[in-house]
């Protein structure tokens, strides 16, 4: 299982130095949607500066303007761009194009979807699909990633990441449920010790993987 280490809340040189520190345990490095909102599309940029060698992924949340907004982060060094899975159709088929056009990877975040829109957007076979629990839903309404079936509308190879309050006495049920990447965040960031909280979870997946 990949580790996507997400990078919100923060200044972009604050995020480039928990990037740094957790860098050896983690694949992805996502520059998150507070961070791109607040500081815009040079937070892409200098993540990817600061990590040519990683998978940068811009967690920019499309909806609308799709072809613009696709074309800036791939441009500023993206490798993966988020889009929500209630968008318009015709968003997300942009979205497609666009990463097809810079052969790039689209991430579908599933966050509040149907069953009727995540079998829609399950036509996209490269994309990664993301099952996310919010940050209000976990606080107000206790949600866990526990309640979802991750691939009940997907292909069998589909990649599958999972988002929402990710920490070490969860991991073990993301791989019984077969996610293929983890979205860590504040488990990670806000840790006394980022590089010692990011090689546990490391060691984790990779212990429970091998059982």
């Amino acid at each position: 299982m990949k580790i996507q280490l997400a990078l919100d809340r923060v200044t972009i040189e604050e995020a480039i130095i928990l990037a740094k520190l957790a860098e050896p345990s983690v694949d992805w490095i996502e520059v998150g949607t507070s961070l791109i909102k607040e500081y815009g599309i040079e937070s892409i940029y200098k993540i990817k500066q600061a990590f040519p060698h990683k998978t940068i992924v811009a967690d920019i949340k499309t909806i609308d303007n799709a072809e613009y907004e696709f074309t800036m982060c791939y441009q500023a060094g993206a490798d993966i761009a988020t889009v929500m899975g209630v968008s318009p159709l015709p968003t997300i088929e942009t979205c497609a194009n666009v990463s097809e056009k810079w052969n790039k990877k689209m991430m579908i975040d599933l966050l509040n979807t149907s069953s009727s829109s995540q079998k829609q957007v399950s036509i996209y076979r490269s994309a990664i699909f993301c099952h996310h629990i919010s940050k209000d839903e976990q606080e107000k309404e206790g949600k866990s990633l526990s309640q979802i079936n991750l691939r009940q509308y997907f292909h069998s190879d589909a990649q599958i990441a999972v988002a929402g309050g990710i920490n070490p006495a969860s991991s073990a049920s993301l791989l019984q449920m077969k996610a293929d990447v983890a979205i860590i965040g504040s488990a990670i960031t806000k840790s006394a010790d980022v590089a010692k909280a990011s090689a546990k979870f490391q060691d984790l997946f990779m212990s429970r993987g091998n059982v």
